[in-house]
């Protein structure tokens, strides 16, 4: 055969890998369906390998096809990001550094951060996404993202992970609750409540150091909501559907009918870290560890 794998072929086998279905992959990519199966056919005669099982039910990716699926992903993302990056210094910017964070980095890791570059780096421009650990650890290896704010204590061996801040735990109580700071004298007192947590999927890591403060207290927690957002869990105390654990500093910027009480004589702590990948070539990466890591 005298084909090339030209990069139209890298779009056209996304489309289908993500529909999974080749009429809405040719209805997105603009053309026609027949044509959209002789270019992937042509793919899988230039690559060697079948990529895609088509019945008349379904169509499904092969081992072969998922593995190619994430390394176009790679290639496509960091295009985008090296085009990006050339229209930035274009303009006279330096480039650009895109950030994914949870909450609670926003009360006060990330804003540091985003200040230090603007003083140290003015012509770097950032941007920001609000993502659960697993979504960043997605997104920072599929060059989507490059650099993540987590609770997570081991990540894939393709990326770094250092500590960036430590918090103590506060438990979360409506305004009327009958203890207080002075009244309270350890988990104890909570063992009959019900608790409010961030999902387990939203933060395994955060999850389970609940569960471990509630266990070594002697009980485990009779839990009655999920949320990934601390508005939402507090609006609940608030309501007095429950109480809640909380990193201290995410009580931040709250106005609401709740009090918190600092659990000052636990072990666990609220540990939050910066991810990056390894291999990752924006120029501008380095900047962003070095000044979170006080290294310049």
């Amino acid at each position: 055969m005298g084909y090339q794998l030209e990069l139209r072929h890298f779009n056209y086998f996304i489309a289908v890998a993500e529909e999974l279905h080749y009429r809405k992959a040719a209805e997105r990519l603009f053309i026609s369906q027949p044509g959209l199966s002789r270019q992937i056919k042509q793919m899988e005669e230039i690559l060697e390998a079948q990529l895609f099982i088509r019945n008349k039910k379904k169509v499904s990716l092969t081992p072969a096809g998922s593995y190619l699926k994430g390394e176009v992903e790679f290639i496509l993302n960091h295009l985008e990001l090296t085009k990006k990056q050339l229209k930035l210094i274009k303009e006279g910017s330096s480039g650009a550094l895109r950030i994914g964070f949870l909450g609670s980095a926003m009360q006060k890791v990330v804003p540091n951060l985003l200040v230090r570059l603007r003083d140290r780096f003015p012509n770097i421009e950032t941007s920001l996404d609000e993502l659960s650990n697993h979504a960043q650890v997605n997104a920072v290896l599929k060059d989507k993202l490059d650099l993540g704010f987590v609770r997570l204590a081991r990540v894939p061996k393709e990326l770094a992970i250092k500590p960036v801040f430590e918090d103590s735990f506060s438990v979360v109580l409506p305004k009327n609750h009958v203890l207080s700071q002075s009244s309270f004298k350890g988990m104890k007192q909570l063992k009959d409540e019900s608790f409010i947590l961030f999902s387990q999927d939203y933060s395994p890591l955060y999850f389970d150091k609940v569960m471990s403060i509630c266990e070594d207290a002697g009980f485990t927690p009779k839990v009655s909501h999920r949320s990934v957002h601390a508005q939402t869990i507090f609006t609940l105390v608030e309501n007095n559907l429950g109480i809640a654990i909380i990193p201290t500093s995410l009580q931040n910027g709250f106005d609401l009918n709740v009090k918190f009480i600092e659990l000052k004589k636990i072990k666990q702590r609220a540990q939050l870290s910066v991810i990056w990948k390894k291999d990752n070539r924006n120029p501008v990466l380095e900047h962003g560890v070095n000044l979170l890591l006080n290294q310049s």
